[in-house]
């Protein structure tokens, strides 16, 4: 039931209460999904090892940095608790993945609902491009009144048009982001010298969301795909090989027009180095807890966000705020990293120590090997990546995707220590450490980036 709930819950928050429920939207259905996932989870709660996690002290502390970026820059209480509840949704998706989805067969339907959601926008869109543009409309959105297609200008002059999804994926980029994510989870699927299986739930489905990336034509989610092309076949073919194959992949999707006839350089992105640019002075004003969560744009002079996830957080919530995101950010990573290493992973203990994170005894524990384990960990290694890299170019710091995928890690990391498969997580005092390093290399790396970019002008 909680399971059920929690899987809703997601679907509601990305496709948004209005497509799903229709004009039950108006009741707040989200909400009350919100409350009764959190009612059910509650007996587990009290007994789960989740309130132990570095995750779960981030997130604690990121809502706390949502809290007073927005008391201490507007001085508006009433302001500050409403930044809270609008950081909670999102948030909330670690706790709901962490409780209730305790075994593979739950993360496999964890990412069949992503797959559902993709395919979802990417059917509408296509059924819009073909049936719902008028052959004499104006290539503008106002014209062709579409909420799955967005339309714009290319180098050429040329007017195109981009896939986007709806709700908090209705840009084109931030849909290329979350197809991109899914695409490695997909391989959960794969079976060895199951040809029909893979073909069915893993080729065909990789395919169509490669087709769906396409049709977003989105810069970052396409070098976010190459980045994962090297991570992924570096450890098969070696890294030269790796980048080498990345190189002509890249290569041939720019000549396929998957950009849309955008150009990819230092040039090409001078708007985006600007508001980075903006949002560093941003931090260098309000070093210590921000210029408020979702208030970036009224100190950049086009008004738009940074388009970059560490300068967004940096300068909305200060270090106080980007030191929990980095706390989260890096607990995760360490674990899907741990995770995907054979030589950390060792094979399943006979005796298997007493459930705490999943407590259900009247159930067996679902036999999974070090194999498993460590595909597992790749794949999550994988759609990381994935998120990270076009995160880099989006304003994506606080997004569910980010959150459900850190419980994904969580949940999988508890599977390998009920088994003594794995070691511990890092003790909470060297995560908080290397959070605080993790932060100011991040910071530093954006300036030496905007000087960089300064110098090639």
């Amino acid at each position: 039931m909680g399971f059920a709930l929690s899987v809703l819950y997601f679907v509601t928050y990305y496709l948004t209460p209005g497509t799903v429920f229709g004009s039950l939207a108006v009741a707040r259905v989200q909400l009350i999904l919100a409350v009764i996932a959190l009612l059910i989870s509650l007996p587990k709660l009290m007994r789960a090892t989740i309130l132990k996690t570095p995750q779960f002290v981030a997130l604690i502390g990121l809502s706390f940095a949502t809290f007073l970026s927005v008391l201490i820059a507007a001085r508006w209480p009433g302001g500050a608790v409403q930044a809270v509840l609008g950081f909670i949704p999102c948030a909330f998706a670690y706790y709901l993945v962490v409780l209730q989805c305790n075994s593979k067969k739950k993360l496999k339907l964890l990412v069949l609902m992503l797959l559902f959601v993709c395919l979802f926008v990417i059917a509408h869109g296509c059924i819009k491009q073909i049936y719902g543009i008028p052959d004499n409309a104006p290539p503008d959105t106002e014209a062709t009144d579409n909420q799955y297609l967005i339309s714009m200008k290319n180098n050429a002059g040329d007017w195109f048009y981009r896939l986007r999804g709806l709700g908090e994926i209705n840009d084109p980029n931030d849909f290329g982001q979350l197809i991109v994510c899914a695409i490695p989870l997909l391989f959960i699927f794969w079976r060895a010298k199951k040809i029909i299986n893979n073909i069915v739930f893993v080729i065909l489905p990789v395919c169509t969301l490669l087709f769906g990336t396409y049709l977003t034509h989105s810069r970052g989610a396409l070098v976010a795909l190459t980045a994962m092309a090297v991570v992924a076949g570096r450890r098969r073919i070696g890294t030269l090989p790796a980048l080498i194959l990345a190189a002509g992949l890249f290569a041939g999707a720019i000549a396929l027009h998957f950009t849309g006839g955008r150009d990819i350089s230092i040039d090409a992105g001078s708007d985006r180095t600007a508001l980075w640019s903006e949002s560093m002075q941003a931090l260098k004003n309000h070093p210590l807890f921000g210029v408020g969560i979702g208030s970036l744009g009224e100190y950049t002079e086009t008004h738009h966000t940074a388009h970059n996830s560490v300068m967004v957080c940096a300068a909305e919530l200060g270090f106080f705020g980007l030191f929990y995101w980095c706390m989260f950010l890096f607990s995760t990573l360490r674990d899907a990293i741990m995770l995907s290493s054979p030589t950390k992973v060792s094979e399943a203990e006979l005796t298997i120590p007493v459930q705490k994170l999943f407590p259900r005894p009247e159930s067996k524990i679902e036999s999974v090997d070090k194999i498993e384990i460590n595909q597992l960990g790749k794949l999550l290694v994988l759609s990381l990546t994935g998120f990270l890299i076009a995160g880099w170019f989006l304003s994506r710091a606080y997004a569910l995707t980010f959150f459900l995928l850190g419980g994904m890690v969580s949940v999988v990391y508890e599977m390998a220590l009920q088994r003594g498969m794995i070691p511990p997580r890092m003790r909470l005092a060297r995560t908080m450490l290397n959070a605080v390093g993790i932060a100011i290399l991040l910071v530093l790396l954006m300036y030496i980036m905007l000087r960089i970019s300064n110098l090639t002008r």
